[in-house]
């Protein structure tokens, strides 16, 4: 007898909330591992795609612009971060990775990055491309109730 597609939802639920603490554990080990808060690991996250402007960077990490410059000073005394001006409008700075932050950041998710991608060996294109969009939907129902969380609906 096959089980219910509730059953079956239930099952990916607790999947996921466990999924969602062993990712939350091992940010809170990298954080001390790095000597940051929880804010600060995720300003370097987003820092690990692009350079970004404070304004951007409080946006991302949900702090209002003085503690996001106190974030970013803090960053930038461990060596994590710099400011530079940005080539196309020389009055907007932009945050960025220093080469050793990048490289302190690697050292503690390169190793799980590297060995994750064989999870997805056996996979076609298809069904990556299905849970890209699966993960996505995802994220971005997340943001909708963090949003109305954060607007007090």
């Amino acid at each position: 007898m096959s089980r219910s597609r509730q059953a079956a939802l239930d099952d990916v639920g607790r999947a996921l909330q466990g999924y969602q603490r062993t990712v939350q554990a091992f940010d809170d080990v990298v954080a001390r591992r790095l000597g940051v808060g929880p804010a600060d690991l995720r300003c370097l996250d987003w820092l690990s795609e692009s350079a970004r402007t404070a304004g951007e960077l409080a946006v991302a990490t949900g702090l209002r612009p003085a503690a996001t410059t106190a974030l970013i000073d803090r960053l930038t005394e461990k060596g994590f971060v710099r400011r530079n001006a940005s080539s196309t409008d020389r009055r907007r700075v932009l945050v960025e990775l220093t080469d050793d932050g990048r490289e302190r950041v690697w050292a503690a998710y390169g190793p799980m990055v590297t060995e994750g991608q064989h999870l997805f060996d056996g996979h076609s294109s298809a069904e990556l491309d299905a849970l890209r969009d699966l993960l996505e939907s995802m994220s971005e129902l997340t943001e909708r109730h963090r949003s109305r969380l954060e607007t007090g609906q």
